[in-house]
């Protein structure tokens, strides 16, 4: 699709739940020609460009989901199938999984671990237009101690020799960000638990600097209150998960809070699809407890970032409406998660130049589904089109006449 018009009904194309009635944007060779009233856009377009106009749709920027892993494929042991898996299955099983979350309008991930590369590779067939699929912002091996969590993807290193070249490795090998295990994690078998830092807080500020040296941001797995303090004081870009855990129970630091908030250290929860069902086996009080700071969290400062964990246990790749409800349970409007889901994700991640906003000079990536999701969350379930850098998704060609209303 060189150049279409696409308009809706609604359209919100930057923060702040403003809404652009009958609006439109003009795509041209992937990117935001124009955007603003129908009428606006269209006059200043030749009458020769197609034009696809969804009436009872809102159109939005493409969603971001801030932590999956393509590697794992949701299943009840996914570190098995990932084990025992050659490359080409395991390629292959990423592939439909990418296509299954642009399905559901996520046109940006970032993939937090992966085996040999893969994500990077898929990410750059991806980009060439050789498959379908979200922009990937791929982390390739995530580091860990020996025998640590996901040691199984290749990226065990002891000492701070070992991290530098381990850091070097992947960053030679095209990633986009370092992934650090700053403690264990519940999928690893016989790993060490969730709360046990695995790294001294000198060998996490030496994954820092090795990252910067190569101009790379840092997400760090981190559970426990130990591992969340080194990550900190090293001055990584993300925490994922930070659940303050300790041996005996949790442990929350103000201090560390307010340390993240002043130094703009972003807090992925990764809520995954299943969070009720997690909720209701882990204790609803205990759940709700947890679910808290994330609420406090974000009211002290702390940026947040949308993310399923796809790929574990019950972290469908077709499910982020659902994570994105957690939002919603803990006090945020649908247009205060619009924005996350889009625009604010997109700064956290050092992309808003590129995606988030349907404003000229913008990758196309955009969504338009049925409904009004800035009143009803539940709207972004129904999807129209998906636009990922201005390929429309499955065919590469342009919307059907069934699913829109061709011409002015």
């Amino acid at each position: 699709m060189m150049h279409t018009v696409i308009s809706a009904g609604r359209m919100v194309a930057t923060p702040g739940g403003k809404v652009v009635l009958d609006g439109a944007v003009h795509v041209g060779r992937g990117v935001i020609v124009a955007a603003g009233p129908r009428k606006e856009v269209e006059a200043r377009v030749e009458p020769a460009v197609p034009r696809f106009h969804f009436p009872d749709g809102t159109l939005l920027p493409g969603l971001i989901d801030a932590h999956v892993h393509l590697a794992l494929d949701a299943g009840s042991d996914p570190v098995e199938t990932l084990r025992t898996a050659s490359d080409a299955e395991l390629h292959a099983g990423m592939a439909t999984r990418a296509e299954q979350l642009l399905a559901t309008g996520v046109t940006t991930v970032r993939d937090l671990g992966d085996r040999g590369g893969l994500a990077v590779r898929l990410r750059n067939e991806i980009a060439a237009g050789r498959l379908p699929g979200p922009r990937i912002l791929a982390a390739g091996t995530p580091l860990t101690a020996p025998g640590g969590h996901c040691w199984f993807l290749g990226g065990e290193v002891e000492g701070e020799a070992a991290i530098r070249a381990a850091v070097r490795r992947n960053a030679a090998s095209g990633v986009d960000l370092i992934k650090v295990m700053a403690t264990g994690g519940g999928i690893t078998k016989g790993g060490p638990p969730v709360w046990q830092a695995q790294f001294t807080p000198h060998e996490m500020s030496v994954v820092v600097e090795e990252a910067r040296r190569a101009g790379l941001p840092v997400a760090a797995h981190a559970h426990g209150t130990e591992g969340i303090a080194a990550a900190v004081a090293a001055g990584v870009d993300s925490i994922e998960h930070c659940t303050w855990m300790a041996p005996d129970g949790f442990d929350v630091r103000k201090d560390l809070v307010a340390a993240m908030a002043g130094q703009g250290i972003a807090v992925c929860p990764a809520a995954s699809p299943d969070w009720r069902g997690f909720a209701e086996r882990f204790g609803p009080e205990r759940a709700e407890e947890m679910f808290e700071r994330i609420r406090w969290m974000a009211e002290n400062g702390v940026p947040l970032l949308p993310g399923t964990d796809a790929g574990v246990p019950r972290a469908v790749f077709d499910g982020f409406v659902s994570s994105l409800e957690f939002f919603e349970h803990i006090g945020m409007t649908p247009a205060e998660i619009i924005d996350l889901a889009t625009a604010g994700a997109a700064t956290a991640l050092g992309i808003a130049h590129q995606t988030g906003r349907l404003t000229p000079g913008h990758h196309a990536d955009l969504l338009v589904v049925e409904g009004d999701p800035l009143t009803d969350l539940s709207a972004l379930r129904r999807v129209r089109l998906v636009l990922a850098q201005g390929r429309p998704f499955g065919t590469g060609a342009a919307p059907s006449p069934s699913s829109a209303v061709r011409g002015r």
